[in-house]
């Protein structure tokens, strides 16, 4: 027996845990200041420096995205319904930063991979029945980041960028307004949880991200992860309590009942070494591993591949997985005898959550989707999308399509495209061969707005890049000089299958999801398919 399979009482941590092997995680890529409209490359671009981003006064009152939501409702409701069946439970998946180029591109990867030409090709939920596009844009933003998006697909509530389950209210780091009852949300999660369901998410980020925060957390700030991180960003830790900490001591966090992804760090002090090999992050020497453990007796704390597929799900009564010291690693660079893939960490959800006869409510993100985009590596981006849609399929696969919802879309794009008439079967990831600039140089058939590398000589001409793309970590080209890629502004696809799945067609505010959800599941306070 290895040292990966020895299981010892580890008292740095208080938990029953499997020691493991350390593996690097993925570099976080997301500036609030930038988000926020604070940070400007004064160097790069002539405008000035920008002091804040208007709101419309009549956004920052929830309300006004209940009553839009419930317009969106009834003009559905206005259509022939083809049943009236209810939904036990609901799986929402996110593939975060995933435009529909991103899908188009990965779907001909796939068919690529399997020898085809690839165009031909269709992802698992793309062969859903029912599909609509969602409004990503934010109170304050015409482009959104993944903060502000998870608000309004979990709460139902539109907010500005980098909040998090608080109202556009909330300015920018403002702890006391995120403090304000009057300013504070509750996501469909904590809905679910009140009918009797059980409730858990999954993510290939970390617990205290964006986009599973959504379904817990009240910020003035997606950055304040642990205590460390609310003194680092200019608050006061001892009053404004993070997110970490909100997910383990209140409601709805504490009642999840699974909870996988990345980021141990964020809950352990930085006293101590962490599962992965690496220091806590905590300042203020609390071990909230430790004090989960003791708030949910027959819990069970998971951080590899090996320990996860060994629960038996129906002896434990919830399941925290922590599987890197800080985001996942990308699925092509994991060390896949130490990481569970998407896939497996949905399967183990679901076993687990099913048990509850009164059903559930699942949130599932490929958050590296993003990661990718950002880093403008399509190669990994269309990879992990991928990857993706195969939990998808395996969930569609091992749920009742009577009972279950599942609704697949993604929290905002990103500016990347495929241009230039490439011909049937051109490789997604390499040269458009049947088409040249003005110079005579080929060009990339995937070219983001922005990124690191333009590939220009010393005129600032294009270069060649026969001998540059092709490979799945290659940096793929970009117009305007950028440290990362960035968000686009465009529709999302939404893309449903099971109970009141038809209900998701035509374009719909973000904010209307959960409600339409809710609806389907009669849980929160609106219109559910149970009052008639």
């Amino acid at each position: 027996m290895d040292s990966s399979q020895r299981q010892l009482l580890l008292p740095i941590l208080g938990l029953l845990v499997l020691t493991g092997t350390a593996l690097s995680g993925v570099q976080e890529m997301h500036n609030v200041l930038e988000l926020t409209g604070q940070a400007v490359n004064k160097l790069r671009f002539s405008t000035d420096v920008a002091i804040g981003k208007y709101t419309p006064p009549e956004e920052m009152d929830p309300q006004f995205w209940y009553n839009i939501a419930d317009e969106e409702i009834a003009k559905r409701l206005l259509l022939p319904q083809p049943n009236a069946q209810k939904a036990k439970n609901v799986i929402m998946f996110l593939g975060d930063g995933m435009p529909l180029a991103t899908i188009t591109a990965a779907r001909i990867l796939k068919g690529q991979r399997q020898g085809k030409t690839g165009e031909e090709s269709s992802l698992s939920f793309e062969q859903f029945p029912y599909t609509g596009l969602s409004r990503t844009y934010c109170t304050n933003s015409q482009v959104p980041d993944s903060a502000c998006t998870a608000t309004a697909y979990l709460c139902g509530v539109k907010t500005n960028v980098v909040n998090i389950g608080v109202s556009a209210a909330v300015e920018f780091n403002n702890c006391t307004a995120s403090q304000d009852p009057a300013n504070r949300l509750t996501s469909i999660a904590e809905w679910s949880q009140k009918e009797g369901k059980s409730t858990g998410f999954v993510t290939t980020t970390t617990l205290t991200h964006a986009s599973p925060s959504g379904a817990y957390a009240k910020t003035a700030n997606r950055k304040w992860e642990c205590d460390t991180d609310v003194t680092k960003n200019g608050a006061d830790a001892s009053t404004c309590i993070d997110m970490a900490t909100q997910l383990v001591t209140q409601t709805p966090g504490k009642n999840f009942e699974v909870m996988f992804g990345g980021g141990m760090g964020k809950f352990l002090p930085n006293t101590i070494e962490d599962s992965h090999g690496k220091a806590g992050e905590r300042s203020d020497g609390v071990n909230l591993l430790s004090r989960w453990q003791g708030l949910h007796d027959g819990s069970v704390l998971v951080t590899n591949r090996k320990q996860l597929l060994s629960v038996n799900v129906s002896a434990v009564s919830s399941i925290v997985g922590l599987f890197q010291s800080k985001v996942m690693d990308f699925h092509m660079d994991a060390d896949a005898t130490y990481q569970p893939t998407l896939s497996e960490l949905t399967e183990v959800a679901i076993k687990k959550l099913s048990h509850n006869d009164k059903g559930y409510f699942l949130f599932i993100e490929g958050g590296l989707i993003d990661y990718a985009n950002h880093f403008t590596k399509a190669g990994y981006a269309l990879d992990e999308t991928l990857e993706f849609e195969k939990a998808v399929q395996l969930a569609r696969d091992i749920t009742n399509i009577e009972d279950t919802l599942i609704v697949v879309t993604a929290d905002h794009g990103h500016a990347v495209s495929i241009a230039g008439y490439p011909g049937r079967g051109t490789p997604i990831l390499g040269i458009n061969q049947h088409d040249a600039d003005l110079n005579g140089v080929k060009y990339s058939v995937l070219n983001y707005a922005a990124g690191p590398n333009q590939y220009l000589d010393e005129n600032g001409q294009r270069i060649p890049l026969d001998d540059i793309l092709g490979s799945y970590d290659a940096i793929t080209p970009s117009y305007i000089a950028k440290d990362a890629g960035v968000h686009s502004g465009e529709d999302v696809g939404v893309f449903a299958s099971g109970p009141q799945s038809h209900l998701f067609t035509g374009v719909m505010q973000q904010s209307t999801i959960p409600h339409l959800m809710a609806y389907a599941s009669c849980v929160g306070s609106g219109k559910k398919v149970c009052d008639n």
